[in-house]
């Protein structure tokens, strides 16, 4: 007769299993495959991936006849990713409603790499420098390209994801070699790949239906004057960490020499750990002030200025031989205290929420 510790594991091993069938059950509610059969299959093979986070499908599937089914399903002319992701989405946006308050919704990209084995690439990234042989010798990064929006609470509780875009490049041209060429800038947004961004933004929002909860959140690939428009446009809100240094007010004043003039409103002191796993403190010291901020020239015919909050967090002593940390933030609501502008960094840090999550 087994012992009460074996006895107890395969109770927790049975509600395990059952508390995956009922998340299973809430997340395939909302989809609607043309043939029943490709939703049994399609359970079977989310049921095979939960056990196996992490796997490959081949290991997660554990057999041959299983790995089979699972391609073979996948590459269905009648499966396609809106029937697969529209019971997430609408479990996503349950979740949503059922919460209260605030709701972040962090946005990233993610590349990935892979080449196929037969030689054929699926898709271009870029290209990266080999320094293991003598010459370093440069070749080509192939894979795609995922772009994905995880709603979270403020407490950092995933409610799941409410956006997502992948796509592939024929080729890749960078944005240094872009310039040699045209002004980036004078390129309409619908024709770059940022336009994932606003995409992204716009189908999350009307998805959840409150825009007025949400803070979408960004680094400072989000640092985009369209996106700050859509987000005004759509009646929601934005907390991005910001690269470039704008026109603002009348014209004749940049936002760094604003801040730079812009009195400490109290310091913050944070544990910051370094690649060798090194921990110090910093202090830094917080600035905000409301500031009106302009598209660049080539975009005031088609956008307005936006008067936005910019937040910076500045390391007051930096060690020597260590990179001050200096966050510059841009958002479009109030920051009318040391409160409220450290809510506001609590929330960014949270951004890295979605990098764990993928």
């Amino acid at each position: 007769m087994p012992n009460e510790p074996v006895r107890e594991r395969r109770r927790q091993d049975v509600a395990d299993s059952e508390a995956i069938e009922g998340w299973i059950d809430r997340e395939l509610a909302g989809c609607q495959f043309k043939d029943e059969r490709l939703g049994k299959r399609f359970r079977a093979l989310l049921e095979q991936l939960a056990e196996g986070t992490g796997e490959s499908i081949p290991m997660a599937c554990q057999d041959w006849a299983n790995t089979k089914a699972a391609y073979r399903f996948l590459s269905n002319d009648r499966v396609n990713e809106h029937a697969i992701l529209a019971g997430h989405f609408q479990a996503t946006q349950a979740r949503f409603l059922a919460s209260g308050g605030t709701v972040l919704v962090l946005h990233d990209t993610t590349e990935l790499c892979f080449r196929r084995e037969d030689g054929r690439e699926i898709g271009y990234l870029g290209n990266s420098v080999s320094r293991s042989v003598s010459r370093p010798q440069s070749h080509k990064v192939c894979g795609m390209l995922m772009h994905s929006s995880l709603a979270v609470t403020t407490e950092g509780l995933p409610l799941g994801v409410a956006a997502i875009k992948f796509w592939t490049r024929d080729r890749f041209k960078g944005t240094n070699q872009l310039k040699k060429h045209i002004n980036p800038t004078r390129v309409p947004i619908e024709q770059k790949e940022s336009i994932r961004w606003l995409q992204n933004l716009e189908q999350s929002t009307t998805l959840f239906g409150e825009p007025e909860r949400c803070v979408h959140v960004g680094d400072r690939e989000a640092d985009i004057f369209e996106l700050f428009w859509t987000a005004q446009q759509a009646g929601t809100h934005f907390l991005f960490r910001t690269c470039v240094d704008r026109c603002a007010e009348d014209g004749t004043q940049l936002v760094e020499e604003i801040m730079e003039e812009a009195p400490c409103k109290g310091v913050y002191h944070i544990d910051v750990r370094d690649k060798k796993g090194d921990v110090r403190q910093a202090i830094l010291e917080l600035r905000y002030r409301r500031i009106k901020v302009l598209p660049s020239r080539a975009k005031q015919n088609r956008y307005q200025p936006l008067t936005l909050t910019v937040l910076h967090a500045k390391e007051r002593y930096a060690p020597k031989g260590k990179e001050a940390i200096h966050w510059k933030l841009v958002t479009d609501l109030p920051v009318r205290s040391r409160a409220e502008a450290l809510e506001k960094l609590q929330w960014y840090a949270l951004r890295w929420k979605i990098g764990v999550s993928r």
